[in-house]
């Protein structure tokens, strides 16, 4: 059985709030294609965790290739990382690795207006269509 999703008013603005747990069985694509699909519609998706940074090259590049005038803006994409040192294993960090447990914010271009960023707040204004 489908799951129901909520009627939402036309006036507001959806925001996807994606666990961790529900990112971490999807291949790559599938989370490229699951947050865009959301952005798509309207919706503002926040990541519990964040992606890699192949991951998030791949979904810029699946964005460029899907921008129309029309139809489709692209996205702004901020994210906001977690301590350095409390997210890595001393073998990820003696090993150069880079932890995606970090908070990312991704949203329709049109839509999503970054106000300000530092280490500690991401600010943003979120308009209607």
């Amino acid at each position: 059985m489908p799951e129901a999703t909520p009627d939402v008013d036309d006036d507001g603005v959806q925001i996807d709030l994606i666990s961790g747990a529900r990112m971490e069985d999807l291949a790559s694509m599938e989370k490229i294609r699951l947050i865009l699909d959301g952005v798509r519609e309207g919706n503002i998706v926040i990541l519990e965790e964040g992606l890699t940074p192949d991951e998030e090259s791949k979904l810029i590049e699946v964005t460029m290739t899907e921008i129309s005038p029309d139809e489709f803006n692209g996205i702004e994409i901020e994210t906001y990382p977690r301590s350095e040192t409390a997210d890595r294993s001393f073998l990820d960090r003696l090993m150069g690795r880079e932890s995606t447990k970090k908070l990312t914010v991704i949203g329709p271009a049109n839509q999503i207006q970054t106000l300000h960023k530092d280490e500690n707040l991401i600010s943003a204004l979120v308009s209607r269509k």
